[in-house]
């Protein structure tokens, strides 16, 4: 037990984040591969992956729940609670936008280990969207119109 730990620890500080997960550089698979078989090195590579997966999961879990507590504990006081009992609870786009980030950064460790499909995120996206764009609303909405109406051979260039 003892070595595969040893395994593993060289592994967590040799991976680099690459576009599908860790990855082992060339050089570091080579010096393992002198010590160990190749699945026990993959195996190690896979142990390590899940355990930063996981960690970030309740890392962005607990994030989304705090800010969750905070603001549902606004409506602990009598005043608040009688607003949202009459349909007049507010968010303001700051807490809406928290709530947004949170959710977002959950939606991407989430992703590793869903199974089945995933939710509509269409109006989240253009929520996200609209967040990025406040204030410059109008520049935005050009670009997007200038990029809609460029043809094919300009837009290689970007």
């Amino acid at each position: 037990m003892g070595r595969i730990v040893e395994l593993c620890g060289e592994v967590a500080s040799e991976s680099e984040e690459g576009p599908e997960g860790l990855v082992l550089p060339p050089e570091a698979w080579e010096r393992l591969r002198a010590e160990w078989e190749e699945q026990d090195i993959e195996d190690a590579l896979a142990l390590v992956q899940d355990s930063l997966m996981q960690s970030e999961l309740v890392e962005a879990a607990d994030s989304l729940s705090a800010r969750l507590l905070d603001l549902l504990g606004t409506f602990g006081e009598t005043p608040a609670f009688r607003r949202a009992e009459a349909g007049q609870a507010v968010l303001s786009l700051e807490v809406i936008g928290q709530l947004a980030r949170r959710v977002a950064r959950l939606e991407e460790v989430l992703e590793s280990y869903r199974e089945g499909t995933p939710p509509d995120r269409r109006g989240f996206e253009a929520l996200r969207r609209r967040l990025a764009d406040q204030g410059i609303e109008e520049e935005m909405e050009q670009g997007r119109t200038a990029q809609a109406t460029m043809p094919d051979d300009e837009d290689e260039g970007e």
